[in-house]
């Protein structure tokens, strides 16, 4: 059994620099990624680690070896947790997560980059800071709408502002890989994916 969930979900993003070299992809107990965006590596000393503690199941292995004093091993390449990590429900609201949900594109004129978050409805005409009033714009669409509603501005958006699923951000977040993606990830990462006919 998982001593702390929460720590344990968040393990996997702990370490940046540990994962440049042979990441272990981290599959929960249905084989699903953990996460998708950003997807669940953890580094291959984590990966070990669980291995030895009884937590996770090896699926694949890289060539390259470790050695200890006593015994050799080959480096997780993808492993499986033998507990179920329940996903969370209630997607944060956060920076990241926001420009995730609109697939890191101006809501106003589409644009790719630069990007910051707009108030549809301005906080000084009473907006919230919410799923419903936020979305990711680029510098010139900022600026160009300020503070003025939708209808004075003469923008639009191109879509609705909404709190996403889980499963939506799940969806979202496959559409974006990582920069690296080893060849044994390939069949865990798009096994449920639907097939075309």
């Amino acid at each position: 059994m998982l001593d702390n969930h929460r720590d344990f979900r968040t393990q996997f993003v702990r370490e940046p620099s540990g994962l440049r070299n042979h990441p272990a992809l981290v599959l929960n107990a249905d084989y699903r990624p953990l996460s998708y965006y950003p997807l669940s590596l953890w580094p291959w000393q984590e990966a070990i680690k669980a291995v030895f503690l009884d937590r996770v199941s090896i699926l694949a292995e890289y060539d390259e070896l470790v050695r200890s004093q006593r015994q050799a091993f080959r480096i997780p390449s993808v492993v499986v947790l033998k507990d179920y990590v329940r996903p969370r429900k209630r997607v944060a609201f956060t920076r990241f997560n926001l420009f995730l949900r609109d697939e890191f594109s101006c809501q106003y004129c589409g644009s790719k980059g630069d990007l910051t978050f707009d108030h549809v409805v301005p906080r000084s005409r009473g907006g919230i800071t919410s799923w419903e009033n936020v979305v990711a714009a680029c510098s010139p669409c900022n600026l160009k709408k300020a503070n003025k509603s939708l209808r004075h501005s003469g923008m639009s958006l191109r879509r609705t502002p909404r709190c996403p699923t889980s499963e939506e951000m799940h969806a979202v977040g496959r559409r974006f890989p990582p920069n690296h993606l080893h060849q044994s990830w390939m069949d865990f990462l798009y096994w449920d994916a639907e097939l075309e006919s």
